[in-house]
């Protein structure tokens, strides 16, 4: 680590919870007592190194610390903060007295939180915590909100939810896993903000119940786009995601602030198909043309789905694991994921799914010989091309599902002749018993 680096990264953490000798165990320390330093003030590097800088007071093993050895670290870590910002810039003096203030902290971290002592695993809350590794500076607390030190922190990260923490930060965690109500309440709220006011919230936090308000006494109220309630700061980071409901009834996809846990529940929703639109907005169709392109698209991959699950080439090739990210795409046609809409305000997925419907139908009608001979001939007018359910020209019988040209269909007057061929067929099999 370079010196500026160094120097940068004690600033950044003057007011980091070691400097406050506080939040380690959950209460305020004890402040140092001014007579401590009674007598002539301390300046030099020496009286530093006598409070615990020298090389010599980390010989021992851990095990032999006392409370006495972390008081004298505190002391040091203070003494040694003072110095720095006394010592001129860019000295040599000062470059070593940075070096000795991050040896001082790692050792007292080592001293109240010993790495060794945690668990790899925690479960908490329906949470799946996993102590994480990593030496990032980047991560941030999402109890305490502060930075997470992870070169001398012991923090965990929840598998379900990804929930990040310091481990002196679990046994004050009050939410439960947000993986846990995606998988017992999987549908959204539909009602655009749904706000019930500050007051019927009592003026504290939705969540953590910190007394809160709008005027940002003790501590300012963020409202959460999503769930319509006010938050604190704690709880609320001003993070910004698309409201669903705001997509279904305005198809408006504007990121809006939301709080931690709403932001939590709608990355693990995203790609969940539960939003029935046709019975939710069944208008949305009338004002965005591209949700009926891509319905069509749907409903003629549904109807292409039959000839791969029966044609051995298709089911080798895996050609409907194309759609292995929307599976619910060859299973119906009228459920989307939050994901999809994105994708097709964007235009993405039209593109992506008329290429893979392209794909699909040049197997059927082109490459593959088996999937040819399950194609139709209009019997209305016995002529042209052999005729598959998914072509645009076409009409499908609703009964007996036979294919005939569009035009042929709505102009004949009788019956369909496959139906009649059908009926006819019934009626001869009810013949032949009676007169057996």
């Amino acid at each position: 680590m370079e010196y500026d680096e160094r120097l940068a990264l004690f600033r950044q953490t003057r007011l980091n919870p070691f400097d406050r000798g506080e939040e380690e165990d959950g209460h305020q320390g004890d402040p140092i007592k001014p007579e401590l330093f009674s007598g002539s003030k301390i300046h030099s590097s020496d009286r530093t190194m006598d409070l615990g800088l020298a090389e010599d007071h980390f010989s021992r093993p851990v095990g032999s610390f006392v409370a006495s050895d972390i008081e004298q670290l505190k002391l040091a870590i203070e003494e040694c903060k003072k110095l720095i910002l006394e010592l001129p810039e860019h000295s040599e003096r000062q470059k070593d007295t940075v070096v000795k203030l991050i040896h001082l902290r790692l050792k007292l971290q080592e001293l109240k939180d010993p790495e060794e002592d945690e668990p790899n695993l925690r479960i908490l809350l329906e949470h799946r915590f996993s102590k994480e590794k990593s030496k990032s500076v980047k991560q941030t607390c999402d109890k305490c909100s502060t930075i997470i030190w992870g070169l001398i922190q012991t923090w965990y990260t929840c598998t379900g939810c990804y929930y990040r923490c310091h481990s002196k930060c679990m046994n004050l965690i009050t939410k439960p896993c947000v993986r846990s109500k995606v998988s017992h309440q999987s549908e959204y709220e539909l009602s655009i903000c749904p706000e019930i006011g500050l007051d019927r919230q009592d003026y504290r936090c939705a969540e953590c119940r910190t007394p809160i308000s709008l005027r940002g006494v003790p501590n300012e109220a963020r409202q959460c786009d999503y769930t319509g309630q006010y938050y604190c700061s704690t709880c609320h980071w001003n993070d910004t995601a698309i409201a669903p409901a705001r997509v279904i009834h305005n198809w408006e996809f504007e990121p809006r602030k939301v709080c931690r846990s709403s932001l939590r529940y709608l990355a693990l929703m995203m790609s969940r198909p539960v939003l029935k639109l046709k019975e939710i907005n069944p208008l949305l169709f009338n004002f965005v043309e591209e949700l009926v392109e891509i319905r069509k698209l749907r409903q003629d991959i549904l109807l292409m789905k039959p000839y791969f699950i029966t044609c051995k080439e298709a089911m080798e090739a895996r050609l409907l694991l194309q759609l292995q990210d929307r599976q619910h795409f060859v299973e119906n046609d009228d459920m989307y994921s939050l994901q999809d809409l994105i994708d097709i305000s964007s235009g993405r997925l039209s593109c992506s799914l008329t290429e893979i419907h392209t794909t699909f139908a040049k197997h059927i009608k082109l490459d593959c010989e088996r999937c040819q001979a399950k194609g139709f001939v209009c019997e209305l007018c016995k002529e042209g091309d052999i005729l598959f359910p998914f072509d645009s020209h076409t009409s499908v019988c609703h009964d007996c599902s036979a294919v005939f040209h569009r035009d042929c269909y709505y102009d004949n007057s009788t019956t369909c002749p496959r139906c009649a061929r059908m009926t006819e067929r019934k009626q001869d099999v009810v013949l032949d018993i009676k007169d057996a």
